[in-house]
């Protein structure tokens, strides 16, 4: 018979199995700042010692940072604040697949479906609006359980962030490579506005579109296009549009105020032919003006949409 321990008596412990250890990488809190500071070094210093040697063989470094270094800072920053149950993987796939497809997408179906015309930027905007949301929508097609506003807000982000990067590196290898060749100056002058702006754009329009498409998620993975996510789609691709065409917009209103009698056709070329002192100042700033505007419209929008959700509800 086995005689009953007093009390008090230490009992033995019996460990429990071992868990494995995460296979899953951790990210340091803070890490964004030093990929922003030391991206921005490297950059800096790749576009010197290109300019004073003339290695063309560091033009791809220069584009690949310059064109990755702000949306790669705030995803990280995303990541960081709002988004590690998410996990690595989710969001680096809704990047770098999801900026791909969409880029892909966009490209195919603009130049079988667009013309110039007074509407082609609103076209641009409908087509790669859907496309980024339909590359989100295809990434999460076997997690059911992703669903949530601000689910949307992280992951809508990462895709139009990616799909940034990779248009902004086109763009910069467009501009560096021309008839006359290796433009160095024309490669730099197109970088650093599309590497400032970048916070405003791709980004912060399919954040929005995912937050609403992802919020009316059903439980069971399936889609809901309700009125919500059909006027949220809308209302971004309008920024969009408006955003592309603000230099046109621009040129109008500075020929109306100047009384110039400029071509329709310049609206959709965004500038002017030999102009005045006086227009080039009314220019510069309608056009900062303008997307001053749209750029607050976008920010308060994602503000609005990330305080009706406080708790995070349904992000897994």
């Amino acid at each position: 018979m086995t005689q009953a321990q007093p009390p008090g008596a230490p009992r033995a412990r019996i460990p429990g199995p071992k868990r494995p250890p995460s296979s899953v990488p951790r990210i340091r809190a803070g890490l964004w700042k030093h990929w922003l500071w030391g991206g921005l070094a490297l950059w800096t210093l790749t576009a010197v010692v290109t300019y004073a040697t003339g290695d063309t063989t560091l033009l791809p470094t220069l584009i690949l940072l310059g064109s990755f270094l702000a949306p790669d800072t705030f995803v990280l920053w995303a990541y960081e604040r709002h988004a590690r149950d998410l996990g690595v993987s989710l969001m680096l796939g809704c990047f770098a697949v999801g900026g791909v497809l969409g880029a892909l997408g966009a490209s195919v179906m603009e130049y079988h479906l667009l013309h110039p015309s007074l509407w082609m930027f609103v076209g641009v905007g409908l087509i790669e609006e859907a496309v980024k949301l339909a590359a989100l929508m295809y990434l999460l097609r076997t997690q059911p359980r992703v669903r949530g506003l601000r689910a949307g807000l992280v992951l809508g982000a990462s895709v139009g962030f990616g799909f940034a990067a990779f248009e902004s590196a086109g763009h910069a290898f467009s501009a560096a490579v021309g008839m006359q060749g290796i433009d160095l100056r024309s490669l730099l002058e197109t970088e650093l506005p599309r590497g400032l702006l970048a916070p405003f754009g791709h980004g912060l329009w399919t954040a929005i579109s995912g937050a609403v498409l992802l919020a009316f998620r059903r439980p069971n993975g399936r889609y809901r296009f309700a009125a919500p996510v059909v006027l949220t789609c809308l209302g971004v691709s309008l920024l969009h549009a408006l955003w592309d065409s603000t230099h046109g917009i621009s040129v109008w209103i500075v020929a109306r105020l100047t009384a110039t009698d400029l071509p329709l056709s310049l609206f959709a070329e965004g500038y002017i032919p030999q102009p005045t002192d006086t227009q080039k100042y009314l220019f510069t700033l309608f056009s900062l003006g303008g997307l001053v505007i749209i750029s607050l419209v976008g920010i308060a929008w994602v503000r609005s949409l990330a305080r009706s959700d406080p708790p995070w509800g349904n992000t897994p």
